[in-house]
């Protein structure tokens, strides 16, 4: 396919975005601006260099080997990747037919009938859930929350497995009554493998620095772990499978 997707980078043999050893691609573009974000270099959708599917799926052939041996496949993030719905779909097509496992780990903002259709050759979402109060949602993120949700009852709908991920940011998304009421709706799902509960770390911070961005929480420190095990608790008591790191 010469259909042509802007990207950020390649990740050859990665191990923490989906299961197995995965060929990860950070695609170019996101049009939500959270405050922690670790790849602020990712928003601007000209960036990034010009790839064709055909391109891709050559390199990413080199590494069937590790794929299969490991359980792991090809994984596409940003960004965010759905941005691109028509490159991603001509993507996983090819790496169907290359009998290659398939995720995208989202945000789940971007939902139209070009994402179903996408939707139709994944394996498995990486479902971002930045907070579940609509308010704080807009303040984390600068956009509504109302896309993703509808995103994810569309994944329960047709029984898509999902991996929930929830990043622990203290005064932002560690309010126990949200996480309370997110875990509340999460639980009325059949189709969630299990939740990435994953502590807030400043790591991009100085990327945010040399692109001239204000990094607001420069101030604001990782949680704790009794932060960490009390969030993890409330997930817990409503039967949720729930991991961190």
């Amino acid at each position: 396919m010469n259909l042509v997707g802007k990207i950020h980078s390649i990740e050859t043999c990665g191990t923490v975005d989906g299961p197995g050893i995965r060929f990860v691609i950070f695609m170019q573009g996101c049009p939500l601006r959270c405050k922690y974000c670790h790849n602020p270099d990712t928003r601007k959708i000209g960036d990034g260099e010009e790839k064709t599917v055909d391109e891709l799926i050559t390199e990413i052939k080199k590494y069937k080997s590790y794929m299969k041996f490991s359980g792991g496949g090809v994984t596409v993030t940003g960004g965010e990747p759905l941005l691109q719905g028509e490159f991603i779909k001509e993507l996983f097509k090819s790496c169907k037919e290359e009998g290659i496992h398939t995720a995208i780990d989202t945000s789940g903002y971007i939902f139209n009938d070009t994402i179903k259709e996408v939707l139709e050759y994944t394996d498995l979402v990486l479902l971002d859930i930045k907070c579940y109060d609509k308010d704080m949602y807009k303040h984390i993120t600068g956009v509504s929350i109302d896309p993703t949700i509808s995103f994810m009852n569309y994944l329960g709908e047709i029984n898509k497995k999902v991996w929930i991920r929830y990043v622990l940011v203290p005064g932002l998304s560690d309010n126990e009554t949200h996480i309370e009421n997110l875990s509340i709706y999460l639980s009325g799902f059949n189709n969630i493998d299990k939740i990435e509960l994953l502590p807030f770390h400043k790591m991009g911070e100085f990327k945010w620095q040399e692109l001239g961005y204000t990094y607001e929480l420069s101030e604001t420190e990782p949680p704790s772990k009794n932060e960490i095990i009390k969030a993890m608790s409330i997930l817990k008591k409503y039967n949720l499978n729930v991991i961190t790191n």
